[in-house]
């Protein structure tokens, strides 16, 4: 059942509160070795389509269990929160996680360099592998907004999986301060597809990322180059040393396994940070934008999903205080919601016609929106489509008064 965390208030009332998902965080932990679903259905049925098992549980099974259980709105009172954040339960299970994703990925490499697989099933091997990895990327995401030198590097560790070693530097620097803004590559804008923004997003990050190690070192008297304490060098130099290992260990046809893999894995986070910030807008204030708030940020509460994505989909508590450990996350009322976890909704970013269909009048109906386009992150190139399906909302209440 897990500890009583239990604290007494100014006014007396003694607090006490227990994590009924304390047992269930766990799914985060094992959730890397779903490839390893596939490859023992391929083994022992002889069915090269068994390899796309993990696609079918992961996009299929658990969007369905997402509906079914619901969602969990369950705070963890705010007096007992440094006790919870103390428990070093919780990051034992993240330290836990990261040799998964090398254990993941070296399987599935050695699966597709030692079977006599078809192209269209190593091409799906290489895809399970490249989506696990990009659970490499939220595991780091978690680490990486810690202090600890240990969780800084098991952060930089699970980066070098997918070769993504920039993303610490360029997430926690970069996108967390310019987060719903015109001005931020990783928050994408409404009429904007998921192809478009992947094109902004993926250079963006590297040369923004690059350009924040440097100034750092640079201040520091240091070359950018210098690998003792340029933090992406020290993450690539890792991938350069895993993905060269499996090239020697099982030949060349590992150069488009690996190619698939990376791209995937970085698709993967391009897909959460499409869908974490669509369309949000901080709004000025001087010179400047307003601090990050809550509402700046698509939130969901369904718990098969956060439970496996170390409470990611509360991505509005995160943006609003980065330094929260996954398991003191909280749900706030009137929030942006999203209609239904990651995994049901990177799918739905995938067709944009559909996608679109379905947030822009979520959008439009938020609070902070009340219709106005003038409150939305637009995309420039849809302006004027937009404008016309959403005029704005003085002009609409000036209609509605003259037809009263």
């Amino acid at each position: 059942m897990g500890p009583v965390y239990a604290a007494t208030l100014q006014d007396g009332t003694r607090v006490e509160y227990r994590d009924r998902k304390r047992l269930w965080w766990s799914l985060s932990v094992v959730w890397p070795l779903i490839p390893f679903t596939g490859i023992a259905a391929h083994h022992f049925t002889g069915w090269q389509a068994m390899l796309a098992l993990p696609l079918v549980i992961s996009y299929g099974l658990m969007p369905l269990l997402d509906a079914l259980i619901g969602e969990d709105t369950n705070n963890p009172p705010e007096a007992v929160v440094p006790q919870l954040e103390d428990d070093r339960y919780y990051r034992w299970l993240t330290w836990a996680t990261v040799p998964l994703h090398y254990v993941a990925l070296i399987g599935c490499a050695w699966w597709a360099g030692t079977q006599a697989l078809s192209w269209w099933a190593f091409v799906i091997l290489a895809y399970v592998a490249g989506t696990d990895s990009g659970l490499g990327l939220n595991t780091a995401h978690e680490l990486g907004h810690k202090r600890s030198r240990l969780e800084q590097w098991l952060a930089r560790l699970a980066l070098a999986v997918p070769a993504y070693g920039h993303f610490t530097v360029e997430h926690g620097r970069g996108h967390h301060r310019w987060v719903a803004t015109p001005e931020d590559h990783a928050s994408s804008r409404m009429g904007e597809s998921i192809y478009r923004f992947a094109l902004r997003e993926l250079p963006g990050g590297i040369r923004r990322a690059w350009q924040l190690e440097s100034e750092r070192l640079r201040a520091l008297g240091r070359s950018p180059w210098d690998l003792r304490h340029n933090t992406m060098l020290q993450s690539y130099a890792v991938s350069a040393l895993l993905q060269g290992s499996l090239i020697a260990a099982f030949g060349l046809v590992m150069l488009p396994f690996l190619a698939i893999h990376n791209l995937v894995a970085w698709w993967q986070l391009t897909s959460a940070n499409y869908v974490e910030h669509y369309g949000l807008l901080r709004q000025r204030e001087g010179a400047g934008y307003e601090s990050p708030k809550p509402h700046h940020s698509w939130n969901t509460n369904h718990l098969v999903t956060n439970l496996a994505l170390f409470h990611l989909q509360r991505h509005s508590d995160h943006h609003a205080y980065p330094s929260r450990r996954y398991q003191s996350l909280r749900h706030f009322e009137d929030l942006p919601q999203l209609p239904s976890g990651y995994f049901g909704m990177f799918p739905l970013a995938y067709a944009p016609r559909l996608w679109f269909k379905v947030m822009d009048p979520r959008l439009m109906a938020l609070p902070q929106v009340q219709g106005d386009l003038d409150r939305v992150n637009v995309d420039p190139r849809a302006r004027a489509a937009l404008q016309a399906r959403y005029p704005k909302r003085a002009l609409q209440q000036a209609e509605l008064a003259r037809a009263a």
